[in-house]
């Protein structure tokens, strides 16, 4: 990666618990729930209105604690992201994280010569690397425009869980729908998160439509882990 600018900045701050919490997690595929393969969150955004940028954020791992082993990366595990451009839900671009020795390598945005389950690591399509944070948060910027972290953050999932479950399956004592402003369950959970924000430019201009007619990425993430 050339002509890089490396900032350290504060983010978020990280929880840091006496106890073990628990972050937001959808419960995905069970073969990776509750390892460090594990999906909690994703998010993709315009990092401001109209910007002609794309940001994408994964968490993964839900029991992230200061001081753990656990609340590491780990070697072995592909994140990808996938970009679906014309709306028949096939990744036609890809963007690859995978950790080494204290630093996330990134991949892409490239074409995909096989789509699905099974990746390897696009060595040949560099996008720039970044050394895995603590509880300050460092950033690299390349000249291209991308901008990349990785570490861990507080989980920014905002939700009543326990207050959601009583509406769902409400008593008679109890039926009253949610509370204005309400507990957030996830607070002081943290987890392991990735970061990229990068020119539209890089990803295609997308003929898929959401339903307001709007051309849109279609995207999602996946973990991989070494076979």
């Amino acid at each position: 990666m050339k002509n890089t600018a490396k900032t350290a900045i504060i983010l978020s701050s990280l929880v840091v618990a006496l106890g073990i919490m628990v972050a937001a997690d959808h419960i995905d595929a069970p073969d990776s729930m509750g390892t460090t393969a594990d999906i909690a969150d994703y998010y993709a955004f315009e990092p401001t209105e109209g910007s002609d940028n794309t940001t994408f954020v994964v968490d993964l791992q839900t029991n992230v604690v200061d001081g753990l082993p656990y609340g590491t990366f780990d070697e072995d595990v592909l994140t990808e992201i996938n970009i679906d451009l014309d709306g028949d839900l096939v990744e036609d671009k890809v963007i690859q994280a995978i950790p080494r020795d204290g630093m996330m390598y990134f991949f892409g945005p490239f074409d995909p010569s096989q789509t699905g389950t099974s990746s390897e690591v696009a060595v040949d399509s560099p996008l720039g690397m970044v050394e895995i944070s603590d509880a300050t948060a460092i950033t690299e910027t390349t000249a291209d425009g991308v901008s990349l972290f990785a570490g861990p953050r507080q989980d920014p999932f905002f939700f009543d869980f326990n207050r959601y479950n009583q509406v769902v399956m409400p008593s008679a004592e109890d039926n009253s729908g949610f509370n204005s402003p309400g507990v957030d369950t996830f607070d002081g959970a943290n987890t392991m998160s990735i970061v990229i924000e990068l020119p539209n430019a890089m990803l295609g201009t997308p003929t898929a439509t959401n339903v307001l007619g709007l051309e849109v990425y279609k995207t999602w993430v996946t973990t991989n882990r070494k076979q």
